[in-house]
Parts: C-alpha cells; sequence; structure tokens
C-alpha cells in the first residue's frame, strides 16, 4: 500500500512511558512493598479523580459546537489519551509484580534486593542506596533499579567486602560498611 494512504501517528502505540527502563527479557518485575502502594495509589488517583473530572470538562466541551477549534476538547482529548496510556502502563505494572517484604529477609548479613546499603568509596565519600524495583527507582533519593551495574555488584555481597563495578565514569571500587533491611 501507498504509504500516502497509510495514517501513521506521531506517537508509538508502545505503553512503556519514554525514559523508563524495560525489564531484562524473562526476569519478574520485583518491587518493595512501598513502591507497589505509590503505584497503587496513583492508578486509583488516576481513575477515580483525574480522569472522570477530565471526562466531564471534555464532555462539557464537546457540548459548544465546533471542535476542531475548541481547546478544552482538543487539549482534554489528548490528556485523556495520555492518562489512559499511563493507566495501561500502570495495569501491566501491577499485575505482573513480585511484591518483596525486605524485612522478611533471613540473610541480614548479606545484600539482596529490598536492602540498605552504605557504602565508601576510595576517596571516602560515603553513600547510602536502596535495592528496589525498576519502577521504584530514584537515585537522588537513593533508590537504585535492581538492574543497575550498582546493585548487581552489590547483590550477595556481605559487610566489609569491596565490591567493583563498572560505571559512567570508569571502573570503580567501594566498600560495604552497613547493611540494612
Amino acid at each position: 500500500m501507498n504509504k500516502a494512504f497509510v495514517k501513521e501517528s506521531e506517537e508509538e502505540d508502545d505503553d512503556e512511558p519514554v525514559g523508563m527502563p524495560a525489564l531484562p527479557p524473562g526476569s519478574k518485575n520485583y518491587m518493595t512493598m512501598d513502591g507497589h502502594a505509590r503505584l497503587r495509589t496513583e492508578f486509583e488517583h488516576l481513575v477515580k479523580v483525574e480522569r472522570p473530572a477530565l471526562v466531564q470538562v471534555v464532555s462539557w466541551a464537546a457540548g459548544n459546537g465546533d471542535r476542531s477549534e475548541n481547546g478544552d476538547y482538543i487539549y482534554g482529548k489528548k490528556r485523556l489519551r495520555e492518562i489512559d496510556k499511563r493507566l495501561r502502563y500502570l495495569t501491566k505494572r501491577l499485575e505482573n509484580a513480585v511484591v518483596v517484604d525486605p524485612g522478611r529477609q533471613e540473610n541480614l548479613d548479606q545484600v539482596f534486593f529490598g536492602a540498605r546499603v552504605s557504602i565508601i568509596d576510595a576517596d571516602g565519600m560515603e553513600a547510602c542506596y536502596q535495592i528496589v524495583g525498576v519502577d521504584e527507582a530514584d537515585a537522588s533519593a537513593g533508590r537504585i533499579s535492581w538492574i543497575s551495574p550498582l546493585a548487581r555488584a552489590l547483590m550477595k555481597a556481605r559487610l566489609g567486602d569491596l565490591v567493583r563495578f563498572q560505571s559512567p565514569v570508569g571502573l570503580r571500587e567501594i566498600e560495604i560498611i552497613e547493611i540494612l533491611y
């Protein structure tokens, strides 16, 4: 078929948000209880508050006549598509989530999913990270995804271990000074 007759949308039909790391193929979507609760809260807010309010605005705007120059209608419909896309994404993530309670970890002397790990680098700089799910990661808050190079290097390490990992600035070596669950 000639491309002139095929409507190609500017947006991808993929429900994955731009910039969000995908899960490694065949892996589970691990989440902490807090992360699962945050996603569930966002989902419920979109379904029960934001979307119904926007549907009312779009409905009102549609009743005003000409929709081609009706900003409330045009931008409302666009926002509805964004909300629906986010809801599809959240639904998939929540359905496939494996919720892990770090407090139930039995092997407290090793780093596993959900652990808060304090480290010190060769320059004497200390930092604390919690290993969390892909959807919960926020480096500025000290939450790193379990698929990140640092988290993968820390997994199964013990207190006092020296861990090497490849960072964007090159090979780094850090020491684990505390593990909390």
